[in-house]
């Protein structure tokens, strides 16, 4: 821990020193002082045991994370039955950076020997007793990173499980409280909430928004191939999952039952559009494909108005 100068309401009287067995566990008496500037004499223990860093791996591809299990005897003291907790890979930093650190540690406890991490930040873990600042850090992963089988090091008394699981289940493990450790949970919500892996959900109703006449000067054999375009769209979203729609396949037979004569003409502009516009109070999301379109950025915009989940690009789709 660093030497620590006095902050101007603080003052250290006294440091007793409790144990050294396996960290430093001492005693501090201090007095701070109050708002209304009276000083008050407290006393604290305060355990250092340095710095460390944590890590999640995940892998795009496979939509999977790699975590650890292992025995953790303060959780067997405290309610967790069989002292076995699953965890990111953590640990101590040696005299060295926390992305030094985190890379060893990856590799002596997953068995990946790990080519680039991403800093997420780095916060207090037991600010009421304890010194440690943890670093938190997630990267990429893939088999032909594998070094060996992890497992922690066995002069250091680790014996740890080396375990990858679905995203979308290790998520569910934190709803069903199987996995409780902090420093895990906040890496995985990380994880979701910055989008690097996607979390199985349910179908949605997408609507397909793309150039209709835009750029055609109405040939409709441009037109068409605009449509086909979509409709090839709406089919790979199909076959992932979901359930497709284009405005043009409600607008289109009403304006020609209702006997529009040229695109453009005032019931093509009272019926394309409008059906549209009504059309996105059934979908869940918009799914903009194609050039420029007026008209589709409209639909976009709206749809942004209503709530609605916008996508550019089909592998930003959930899993179904």
């Amino acid at each position: 821990m660093k030497a620590q100068q006095d902050y101007p309401r603080v003052r250290i009287v006294q440091e007793e020193l409790l144990s050294d067995n396996w960290y430093t566990l001492k005693k501090v008496t201090f007095e701070f002082e109050k708002d209304n500037g009276q000083w008050e004499t407290q006393s604290r223990e305060v355990y250092d045991r340095g710095n460390g860093a944590t890590i999640l791996l995940y892998n795009r591809h496979k939509q999977t994370v790699v975590l650890t299990r292992q025995f953790r005897m303060p959780t067997y003291r405290n309610g967790n039955e069989t002292g076995m907790l699953i965890e990111t890979c953590a640990g101590l930093l040696d005299k060295e950076t926390p992305e030094e650190g985190i890379l060893r540690e990856t590799e002596e406890e997953t068995g990946y020997r790990i080519r680039h991490v991403q800093k997420v930040g780095e916060a207090y873990m037991s600010p009421g007793s304890v010194t440690e600042i943890l670093h938190f850090y997630v990267a990429e992963y893939s088999e032909d990173m594998t070094t060996g089988r992890g497992g922690g090091l066995e002069e250091e008394q680790e014996n740890i499980e080396v375990v990858e699981l679905p995203f979308a289940q290790a998520l569910d493990m934190v709803e069903s409280g199987e996995i409780r450790d902090a420093k895990t949970i906040m890496l995985l919500q990380h994880v979701q909430i910055q989008g690097l892996l996607k979390v199985q959900s349910k179908p949605l109703h997408i609507l397909i928004a793309g150039p209709y006449r835009s750029g055609t000067n109405d040939d409709h054999v441009l037109i068409e191939k605009n449509v086909n375009y979509m409709n090839e769209i709406a089919l790979q979203v199909y076959e992932a999952g979901h359930m497709p729609v284009l405005g043009e396949w409600y607008a289109l037979p009403l304006i020609a039952t209702a006997g529009s004569t040229a695109q453009g003409d005032e019931i093509f502009n009272n019926i394309f559009h409008p059906s549209s516009i009504r059309l996105l109070d059934y979908c869940n999301a918009v799914l903009r494909v194609g050039g420029a379109s007026q008209g589709a950025d409209e639909m976009v915009r709206v749809a942004k108005e209503k709530g609605l989940l916008i996508y550019e690009r089909l592998d930003e789709l959930p899993l179904v």
